[in-house]
This record gives C-alpha cells, sequence and structure tokens, in this order.
C-alpha cells in the first residue's frame, strides 16, 4: 500500500514539475521580441535625431570647442 501510494505521488509531483516550464517557454519567446524591438525602436529613433541639422551643429560645436580647449 505505501508502494503505491509513493509511486503515486512520485508520478503527480513529477507531473507538475515538469509542466511548469512548458508552458513558460513561449512566454519567455514573446518577451525577448518585444525587447528587441523596443531596442530597435530606440535605436532608430535616436539615429534620427543624431542626423538631424540641429544636433549634428550641436556636437560639432563641442568637438571644436574641445579641440580649442586642448590645442
Amino acid at each position: 500500500m505505501t508502494d503505491r501510494l509513493s509511486h503515486r505521488l512520485t508520478r503527480q509531483f513529477t507531473r507538475l514539475t515538469t509542466s511548469i516550464p512548458r508552458r513558460d517557454r513561449g512566454m519567455t519567446t514573446a518577451e525577448y521580441a518585444v525587447g528587441i524591438m523596443a531596442a530597435c525602436t530606440f535605436a532608430l529613433v535616436l539615429l534620427g535625431v543624431v542626423k538631424s541639422d540641429a544636433v549634428r551643429s550641436a556636437l560639432a560645436g563641442i568637438v571644436q570647442s574641445a579641440l580649442g580647449i586642448a590645442g
């Protein structure tokens, strides 16, 4: 009787512990996909800002000022 009960409990425990990660596999992949898309979108926005004329001239002024101080 005790062997049957322990065998049954072992099967239930194994079934419970092995089924949890299977349900999460898709969610992890989806979270990575959303994170990658957010990073790419941020990179494109940042690239657009840096390529604008106002930012480009401000950066050039900073570099010239730094070179003027150093030189």
